[in-house]
């Protein structure tokens, strides 16, 4: 089975000159047959073939090209929610998009079709480290630390085989120099992949940095509202493409159609979102880091480090960084509070912020990690930062500590 489906003149297009805002609301006008302003939400999996003869083309006689204006077949392979939302990805990344029905998913398919003999990967997400774990069961996949080129030379990592990096960094928001990375896979002929979830569309761009397929947890800033899951990998090479596209058909890892209705829904406010929900971080971050410096601080008493992509930015890493993240530094930060039970007591002092995981929603949240991570330090707070009016959530944040001071914490 070779019949494909992919967006039209992805990943370059008419609209390309076009800004991200408009295109995030125009670059599906193509596939509008009815005359909805917003695209109906279409539930079926399965679609009537042509009653014309001539029409029917059976998918073994012959590969067959399918564009994402081709009418769909069976939702494995493609349904109208699901194209429509790749299309405008497509667009939003100048690159060919793949859906998926969750991140992790995404990112097992990636590690599916390069079949890689070794991984460098360090940090970041621990839910890609299982994954990691569950593939390396079945291939005896060898990894090795992504800071450690020595490790990488012993291991063979070469051609064929991956470096991916997170960047921002779960959880911390700290964000890493794609262009060394991919000068050092390129010395070994090995693929740069990139997590991009906490730097979505709007605020960084790992192509211009020479990534080879760039992957988010669409269920973040993509979804937006906390309400749907969804994976995502991007990629220039079409061929690429299309090979990611025929194993889905067998890992069947599609999203819902209701979940692509989502995502297209989600996608037109894209691009505000993120950059008011990452300037709003920078505010709360600059706020904090400012006030960890004062003496009789209630700040300076409660939080012992603070870790974000913009105090990088005005470090040794600021000239690669501004360069990386152009638009902003991500709307994820993190705080180390004092104590373990300072980190436990924080979120039950808020108001504003919902201390639940997960992040990218318009709403604020804060995670007392360690509830679903184990590997990091128990003091850790992170924290995802929303649509709301920063000094709001920095009121918010101050009373709580405030809180915490009263209690003798």
């Amino acid at each position: 089975m070779d019949s494909r489906t992919a967006p039209d003149d992805a990943p370059a297009t008419e609209t390309s000159t076009l800004s991200l805002e408009t295109l995030a609301i125009h670059a599906d006008d193509h596939l509008n047959k009815n005359t909805d302003v917003a695209p109906a939400m279409h539930v079926s999996t399965t679609f009537r073939y042509s009653n014309d003869p001539e029409e029917l083309r059976p998918i073994a006689d012959e590969e067959l090209e399918i564009t994402d204006s081709t009418p769909p077949v069976y939702s494995r392979l493609s349904a109208p929610n699901t194209t429509r939302l790749e299309s405008l990805l497509s667009r939003l990344t100048s690159s060919y998009a793949l859906t998926y029905s969750s991140g992790l998913s995404a990112f097992h398919a990636l590690l599916v079709y390069y079949n890689p003999r070794v991984i460098a990967i360090s940090g970041g997400y621990h839910g890609c480290h299982g994954v990691i774990s569950l593939v390396s069961k079945l291939s005896g996949l060898k990894v090795v630390d992504l800071f450690d080129e020595e490790a990488w030379d012993a291991a063979g990592l070469g051609e064929g085989d991956i470096v991916h990096v997170e960047t921002p960094l779960n959880p911390t928001g700290e964000a890493r120099d794609l262009v060394t990375f991919k000068e050092r896979a390129k010395r070994r002929k090995a693929l740069l992949t990139v997590d991009a979830t906490f730097g979505p569309p709007g605020l960084q761009d790992p192509f211009k940095q020479g990534a080879d397929v760039v992957m988010h947890s669409g269920t973040k800033y993509i979804g937006g509202h906390s309400d749907m899951l969804c994976g995502v990998l991007c990629t220039r090479d079409r061929e690429v493409w299309q090979g990611l596209w025929t194993e889905r058909l067998f890992l069947g890892s599609v999203m819902g159609s209701f979940e692509g209705w989502l995502g297209v829904r989600s996608l037109r406010t894209l691009e505000m979102r993120v950059r008011t929900q990452s300037r709003n971080a920078e505010r709360l971050v600059e706020w904090l880091d400012g006030a960890m410096k004062k003496e009789g601080s209630v700040v300076k008493d409660m939080v012992v480090e603070l870790k974000h992509a913009s105090l990088q930015a005005k470090g040794e890493d600021g000239v690669w960084l501004k360069k990386q993240m152009p638009n902003g530094y991500g709307p994820v930060f993190a705080m180390t509070m004092k104590d373990r039970e300072t980190a436990r007591r924080l979120p039950s002092k808020l108001h504003l912020f919902h201390h639940a995981t997960s992040l990218g929603g318009v709403e604020s949240l804060i995670e007392w990690r360690r509830m679903s991570d184990q590997t990091v330090d128990d003091r850790l707070m992170r924290v995802s930062v929303g649509a709301e009016n920063w000094e709001d959530l920095k009121e918010d944040l101050e009373n709580a500590f405030e809180a915490l001071k009263a209690e003798g914490r």
